[in-house]
């Protein structure tokens, strides 16, 4: 789809890579764009030309999901970008932090996905970008809980895109590496800015790419990935 006069909701737009969406929306043409995030007061966006509309919402609260649904009900593109990131190996991380996980990545992108879809088919068709990992692809011991909520997340977009494949609805995935954000402050690898992974994204979702890998850690190491992704199973699991 063209995001140049789109309806656009963006779930975590407080920081990191989903503040940079809104503002990268903005310059890209979007009309509207809601931005949503647990505390509402700490949105703080540019929006330029586009109207920004801050929402508080807690994808995993059903209930407030379904006041959203009725305010935002003009929106024709959907970005699940809100995620959390818990430490731990799989032998000693616990269960509820697995569980949190789980609620913000996987069931939260789903609830938030199921109550869209129904809106984004009554305003003309549009599209649904799923905000993933590279981890998704090969797991990283120290992030287990991550790996596996955002590895059944990939799981369920792909559910997501077969299931709306004869819709006029564009589901994506988006695979970053390392992005320079709190989420992973304090460890020292190469990271890509937040704003040069927000521009990828957009443009992949311009182009209809339906896996865009935003930056060049991502790219790389998909193309190691296609040729033998038991190669890169067995380096991400010494990292």
């Amino acid at each position: 789809m063209n995001i140049n006069d789109a309806v656009v909701l963006v779930t975590g737009s407080n920081r990191g890579i989903g503040k940079e969406l809104v503002q990268e929306l903005a310059k890209a043409g979007a009309r509207k764009i809601y931005a949503s995030a647990r505390d509402s007061s700490k949105l703080n966006i540019e929006g330029g030309k586009s109207e920004i509309v801050p929402l508080q919402l807690e994808v995993s609260d059903q209930a407030r999901l379904q006041e959203i649904t009725t305010q935002a009900h003009d929106v024709n593109l959907l970005i699940n970008n809100a995620g959390v990131l818990s430490s731990g190996d799989i032998l000693d991380v616990s269960i509820e932090q697995i569980k949190h996980n789980f609620d913000t990545n996987f069931f939260g992108a789903l609830a938030v996905s199921r109550a869209f879809v129904p809106i984004i088919k009554s305003n003309g068709g549009g599209s649904i970008v799923n905000i993933l990992t590279l981890l998704s692809l090969a797991s990283m011991p120290a992030f287990s809980a991550y790996n596996a909520s955002k590895a059944a997340a990939w799981s369920m977009t792909l559910s997501l895109r077969a299931s709306l494949a004869k819709t006029n609805i564009d589901v994506h995935s988006v695979f970053p590496g390392a992005v320079d954000t709190d989420m992973i402050d304090g460890i020292e690898i190469p990271k890509t800015s937040p704003v040069d992974v927000a521009r990828e994204i957009i443009e992949g979702v311009n182009e209809g790419r339906e896996d865009i890998f935003p930056d060049p850690m991502s790219k790389e190491v998909y193309e190691a990935w296609n040729v033998n992704h038991k190669d890169i199973e067995k380096q991400f699991a010494q990292m």
